[in-house]
């Protein structure tokens, strides 16, 4: 399977931005007492509000990721996998590094709550280490609906969108007009769904058949914002700034609608020229190591303003002109620089940290058929089944709470929200408990925590087929084995080391000692 490399750099394009964005709109004062408090740009110059027309970039996230999404969840129905086990691998992808990310901050908060650091500023320093987490729990609920929001795009293509669309203009309508409470919580679901699903159709081609479409989307979306931002309640910020009502973005407006189809249309118009672009290896070596970290680079982008800020505001050393005058734009150039430095160090200090998580989610990720594997082995395994989704709910929960109030509410510790992160990671990560195959008498069990090197089962008790090579991290695919009798796997999907044929010092194979040979060890009859 190759790479679309446009959906990876739609990712690392949108991650720069983000990361732009914030560094930009971040300004730090230093009061007289030594205290660093951040002043608010959007509200304190108002046109500087246009700026997040080209910063707020997040439907991009989500066109790209329901392209991605909708291939992952095709090929593992394909192959036989199940709802629980994929919904469970993706949420797993997400939910590792900023676990991790989370328990450190919370150490962190931790310990400089306990040496009686001021709590005012604890709290400015926990929320702006929260400040991204809004994304997380919204994708999260995407990916989780994703199999009967792809069961919905098989039967009816664009309908999808178009219907969560109108239901979010309802649904906004409601919030604007009467004030329904909640109600705006739908709509995180369905203006972000949108983008989402229209990632299924551009996949699958919906969006590029028809020619015009594209433009369409682009033009109609752009005019729809102009109208409802000139003649609507709404502002021109895509970004939450305080004191404004209606806000674009908590919860999702019809005007932030408008714009992500507008996006997504500009998005399709640039495809075949970006592409041409990545086609050159230059280019494409550029972009990949973006997209790769695009994770690392999202959880800790904030970590080096909280350094800046403590090497030069805390001194003394950084100057301070007044917020939004000429010579404050001045120093941006040297501000972001400067960041972008420290981040580079951040990025390459955490790769060890990286590649343990990366080992990590291979050993512990749910299997395909996780849930269908349980069903079978009885009655002892029906609450298997539902380890991902509770997982997946408790961390949604912690991950929202960290999103609206910081990692340090109030200048305290948040015990709940800590020890829901912990419970749904621990659920998500959780081996399956050992299950014995109930279809021969005297069949072996099948241990998914079996040491690397007990790698061989057994078919009908002693005397049976030998199954050897097979990787004890899928068990449920050793069971497929067990029950129909194969001697080894047919496809690549199978976890299956191949045994190297022996060869002599000229390079040839050592006559019996194949694999297939009926006189070599390799004879599995």
């Amino acid at each position: 399977m190759n790479r679309d490399r446009y959906v990876d750099f739609l990712r690392a394009w949108a991650i720069g931005l983000v990361v732009l964005g914030h560094w930009l709109i971040t300004a730090l004062v230093r009061e007289p007492g030594g205290e660093i408090r951040a002043p608010e740009l959007l509200a304190t110059v108002p046109w500087t509000q246009w700026l997040t027309l080209g910063f707020q970039i997040m439907p991009l996230f989500f066109l790209a990721g329901g392209h991605a999404a909708g291939g992952s969840w095709a090929r593992a129905r394909a192959a036989g996998g199940t709802a629980a086990g994929w919904v469970g691998a993706r949420a797993l992808r997400l939910l590792l590094p900023a676990a991790v990310y989370s328990g450190l901050v919370l150490s962190a908060v931790g310990i400089c709550s306990a040496v009686g650091v001021d709590p005012n500023t604890l709290e400015l320093v926990g929320w702006a280490m929260a400040m991204q987490f809004w994304f997380l729990p919204v994708y999260l609920l995407l990916s989780a609906l994703t199999p009967p929001l792809h069961a919905a795009h098989r039967r009816w293509g664009l309908l999808v969108p178009v219907a969560m669309g109108a239901v979010a203009l309802v649904a906004d309508t409601l919030v604007v007009t009467v004030h329904t409470p909640y109600v705006g919580l739908l709509d995180y679901v369905l203006v972000w769904g949108v983008a989402y699903q229209l990632g299924f159709c551009w996949r699958d081609g919906l969006l590029t058949e028809r020619r015009p479409l594209p433009a369409a989307l682009a033009a109609g979306g752009a005019l729809a914002f102009a109208t409802l931002i000139t003649l609507g309640p709404f502002p021109v910020s895509l970004i939450l700034v305080t004191g404004q009502t209606p806000s674009n973005t908590d919860p999702p407006s019809a005007a932030m609608l408008a714009w992500a189809l507008a996006q997504v249309g500009l998005c399709l118009l640039a495809a075949p020229a970006v592409r041409r672009l990545l086609d050159r290896e230059r280019v494409w070596r550029a972009v990949r190591p973006v997209g790769g970290a695009s994770m690392t680079l999202y959880l800790w982008h904030m970590l080096p303003v909280l350094i800046v800020a403590a090497a030069f505001y805390l001194t003394g050393l950084a100057p301070e002109p007044t917020l939004g005058s000429a010579a404050w734009w001045g120093l941006r150039l040297p501000w972001l620089l400067v960041l972008g430095v420290v981040l580079t160090g951040v990025v390459r200090a955490l790769r060890p940290l990286e590649r343990g998580l990366s080992l990590l989610y291979e050993r512990t990720r749910p299997d395909p058929g996780f849930s269908r594997s349980s069903r079978s082995s009885g009655s002892s395994g029906s609450w298997l089944p539902w380890l991902p989704w509770l997982g997946l709910a408790a961390s949604v929960t912690a991950l929202t709470r960290f999103a609206t109030r910081g990692f340090a509410p109030d200048g305290r510790f948040p015990v709940l929200p800590a020890l829901g992160l912990l419970l749904g990671t621990t659920l998500l990560t959780a081996r399956r408990r050992t299950t014995v195959d109930r279809g021969t008498p005297g069949s072996p069990r099948r241990l998914c925590g079996k040491p690397p090197d007990v790698t061989s089962a057994s078919v009908g008790g002693t005397g049976g087929r030998q199954i050897s090579g097979l990787s004890p991290c899928r068990p449920w695919l050793r069971g497929r084995l067990i029950r129909s009798g194969q001697s080894r796997p047919r496809s690549s999907l199978w976890c299956a080391s191949r045994r190297k044929t022996p060869r002599s010092s000229d390079g040839t194979a050592v006559p019996g000692s194949s694999r297939n040979s009926p006189t070599g060890r390799g004879r599995r009859d």
